[in-house]
């Protein structure tokens, strides 16, 4: 991804993930029972999605404008951002903060149709919220390394194929395109296998750590290509800040060409999640054997 500077390094951005509700089954079907309104998760998500962006892109903006940190800087940081965001979200609805895996959630685990509309609106409104807090709070490091709000800071904001140093593009949209796909396939995949019960999954309050180290995993190993959005939401929500706070329509277009751009964060996650989901499901849950009811609450909760 870019790193801010016309893509110069393979740093900036991540994504997010959906764990499912902690606790026993008889406590979260007492609390979705009692408390949780559509109203309710929908803001849980929007917070939830919110707390991941300002921890994301607050460090992007903090390396690429002001100079402290590095690409491991980025990656640890978008991570303990979905780390903190699930916690935050993750009693009331899961903490999905991503429209890839709602969509992924709603095809495999039968989350309802419904609501996928809505959580998306809500994550991508709490996406947008956070980019316009990082935007002005950052407003001056930002105007002391690009006065004209250009390609060359827009990175801070959202992702845009590798480039060189110099800003030339090096990774086709093509190649983007199948970056995106594979990321998402992969966190989707490692998602599910750490939320399903007969999985032997990590206990269920320590499953957001486990679901941030798949994503520092990911921006370490796949951030080069394409900077890791996998997530619709984290991508469009600070896109769609940045064009209203002064970026102008270079925000859709690659940072190092005149490529259309804004489409590929977008359209290739929703895809990887969905092959992710099915990898899990055929190559993995299948041959799991029957969940033992007396032992599903100690072993975490079934996404």
């Amino acid at each position: 991804m870019s790193n801010g500077r016309g893509g110069a390094r393979p740093v900036t951005g991540v994504t997010v993930v959906a764990v499912p509700t902690t606790g026993t089954r008889e406590e979260n079907t007492a609390v979705s029972t009692k408390k949780n309104t559509l109203v309710g998760e929908l803001s849980a998500e929007f917070a939830g999605t919110l707390i991941l962006i300002l921890f994301g892109c607050g460090v992007v903006a903090s390396v690429v404008a002001a100079g402290r940190g590095d690409a491991d800087s980025i990656s640890w940081a978008w991570g303990l951002g979905v780390v903190l965001g699930i916690y935050t979200a993750g009693k009331i609805t899961g903490a999905h903060l991503n429209p890839a895996v709602t969509v992924a959630l709603a095809v495999f685990r039968g989350f309802p149709w419904s609501k996928v509309g809505p959580y998306a609106l809500a994550q991508l409104a709490g996406a947008f919220v956070a980019a316009i807090i990082v935007r002005f709070t950052y407003a001056d490091f930002i105007k002391a390394i690009d006065p004209d709000l250009g390609k060359a800071s827009m990175g801070i904001f959202f992702t845009s194929p590798g480039a060189t140093p110099d800003g030339e593009a090096v990774v086709s949209i093509t190649t983007a395109f199948a970056d995106q796909l594979l990321g998402t396939a992969i966190l989707v995949f490692l998602v599910l296998a750490l939320t399903t019960a007969t999985n032997a999954p990590p206990l269920a309050n320590l499953t957001p750590w486990f679901v941030g180290m798949v994503v520092v995993a990911i921006g370490m190993a796949w951030g080069a290509n394409a900077g890791y959005a996998i997530n619709p939401a984290r991508d469009l929500g600070p896109r769609l800040a940045a064009w209203m706070t002064g970026y102008g329509n270079d925000v859709w277009e690659a940072a190092g060409s005149n490529d259309l751009y804004f489409w590929v964060p977008i359209v290739a996650p929703v895809i990887g999640g969905l092959i992710g989901g099915a990898a899990f499901k055929f190559l993995i849950e299948i041959h799991l054997p029957a969940e033992e009811p007396e032992t599903a609450g100690e072993k975490g909760v079934q996404a």
